[in-house]
């Protein structure tokens, strides 16, 4: 893997706004390398906003933001993936005519260097890159614990299985950085919990990992700096005790006015 360099993924001043609706008003983050992130906020805070603005899918009005000291504004998703910055989604994206192993194997594929002669005529490098592509696929899906499962087929497997492969098939192309959009989503406290000590096993010193999920019980154990969004704006940041204790977040997430 890759190492990330500078100050990790930044974003200053980041401000978005559609028609005459602001969702992001100067928000700033930074997420290190090492250490797992987390952002929080009640609905319509503007979490899937900066989640965009981060992986490039939306662009700010204002701000700028950045990758290992190297800027990032106007590249979009392609680009950013190609400097490292993977991400996963809420809605599970699996063909279900494929096995798992095929599923992650697809995103590789994608990025493979071979031109389009190799596919009808295998090369020795070809060759070589396909069997590369296969062991970094198998490699994820054993990381993430499920290797086991790797020649089955989508509709076969509980969610909590297919929530990992979506994070085996964003990590299978050893990025410098993983976002993942609300992983939990659908699965009950059993997989919840090994969803946590993936992610746990998964932490390097030098990957980048953002967590955003509606689950503050799996922010508070696996993430060790949170921000939380409120309305647009970043109205705290800090450890997990920090967050616990923090009026504003009390006030608008955690107290009786919570939306989740």
């Amino acid at each position: 893997m890759m190492t990330a360099t500078g100050s990790g993924l930044v974003a200053e001043g980041i401000s978005l706004g559609f028609g005459g609706l602001q969702v992001l008003s100067d928000v700033s983050l930074t997420l290190k390398p090492g250490v797992i992130t987390g952002l929080i906020g009640p609905n319509g805070a503007g979490k899937t906003s900066l989640f965009n603005c981060l992986t490039g899918l939306y662009h700010g009005q204002r701000g700028h933001s950045s990758f290992g000291g190297t800027p990032l504004d106007g590249m979009g998703p392609a680009q950013r993936a190609a400097c490292g910055i993977t991400r996963s989604f809420q809605n599970l994206a699996m063909c279900p005519e494929l096995s798992l192993l095929e599923n992650v194997l697809v995103g590789l594929t994608l990025k493979r260097r071979s031109g389009w002669f190799s596919a009808f005529v295998p090369t020795p490098a070809q060759r070589a890159e396909q069997e590369d592509t296969e062991r970094r696929a198998i490699a994820a899906l054993n990381e993430l614990g499920i290797a086991s499962a790797a020649h089955h087929k989508p509709s076969d497997l509980p969610p909590g299985t297919l929530r990992l492969a979506e994070i085996a098939r964003a990590i299978a192309s050893e990025p410098r950085a993983i976002l993942l959009d609300e992983p939990a989503a659908g699965l009950n406290a059993v997989e919840t919990r090994d969803l946590m000590r993936a992610l746990k096993r998964l932490m390097r010193p030098d990957l980048v990992l953002l967590v955003v999920e509606h689950d503050m019980d799996l922010i508070m154990e696996l993430c060790e700096h949170i921000y939380v969004l409120n309305f647009g704006r970043m109205i705290a940041n800090g450890t997990p005790a920090e967050i616990r204790a923090h009026p504003d977040v009390i006030r608008v997430y955690l107290g009786d006015d919570a939306d989740d």
